[in-house]
């Protein structure tokens, strides 16, 4: 790891540029100074040629892009002339990420030279176990029969196939060891922890539709931001951006979100959110 000394660490996910409306803002997005990092927490887009397109233009304007997969890239949708599955497609997409200079979860964490010393940007790909239960029901099962029957499921059970896993929950299971064990080695040193999906299970009970909370993440991840001083939790996929505070620690959903979802904000505000420097609320 590499101390480097930025400007802003910024962060924004769920960009989502398959809609028209979107692509449009990724041309807005610019950093304010030459120096500044950008996060971009998962969701780009579904083909593998608008990943290219969004991260090509990004890592070109920012000093340091750092992306983590969401459940849209790892698809594999019928219109992506890209046929690979899943380990094999995140992994093409990790190459793609590299021949750009973009940093990923299986990079080593850059260091951001902070005033009161480095902290580790930690991108993370940890999906989700269908732990996140809704209210009433005990097993994933139950869960997944709720949700059928309630007409509230994700695309993921037809898209994002888990190959060579037998299942998504394996697979889950198997990058919640590899980066548990990858955090581990930070020995303590303060950390911004990077992933699509949300690592804690509280976040989610504003979702609309309880039902979906079963592809949000995994109970695993639920002291992550206390066993590993995070100083800062970076996470999108809710399409709920806002700022939470747990156990001491802030919580940043960056997400832009569809088109028919942010166009009825009161407000959009700011696109990106900085999350480094961080200036606590009064």
């Amino acid at each position: 790891m590499n101390s480097q000394t930025p400007g802003s660490l910024l962060a924004v996910s769920d960009l989502h540029i398959s809609y028209a409306e979107n692509r449009k803002i990724l041309n807005e997005i610019q950093p304010d100074s030459e120096s500044d990092w950008l996060i971009i927490a998962g969701d780009i887009g579904e083909l593998v040629a608008d990943i290219k397109l969004a991260l090509e233009l990004l890592s070109k304007r920012f000093a340091k892009v750092i992306w983590v997969p969401g459940n849209h890239e790892l698809w594999t949708h019928g219109s992506d002339p890209v046929r690979l599955r899943g380990e094999g497609r995140y992994r093409h997409l990790v190459e793609l990420c590299r021949s750009l200079g973009v940093v990923t979860p299986e990079d080593p964490y850059p260091l951001w030279a902070g005033e009161n010393g480095d902290v580790a940007i930690a991108p993370l790909f940890v999906l989700y176990d269908y732990s996140f239960l809704p209210p009433g029901t005990r097993t994933k099962e139950a869960a997944l029969e709720r949700a059928y029957e309630s007409g509230v499921v994700c695309a993921d059970e037809f898209m994002l196939h888990p190959d060579p896993y037998p299942t998504r929950d394996a697979w889950c299971a198997a990058r919640v060891e590899y980066t548990e064990n990858r955090l581990a080695s930070l020995a303590g040193t303060p950390v911004v922890l990077v992933n699509h999906w949300p690592t804690i299970r509280e976040v989610t009970r504003p979702l609309y539709y309880p039902e979906f909370a079963q592809w949000c993440g995994t109970e695993h991840t639920a002291d992550w931001h206390r066993r590993f001083a995070a100083t800062a939790v970076v996470y999108g996929h809710l399409h709920i951006p806002r700022t939470t505070w747990h156990n001491g620690v802030r919580f940043e959903e960056v997400s832009l979100g569809y088109p028919r979802e942010w166009q009825r904000r009161p407000s959009r505000g700011p696109l990106l959110r900085r999350i480094l420097p961080e200036s606590r609320p009064a």
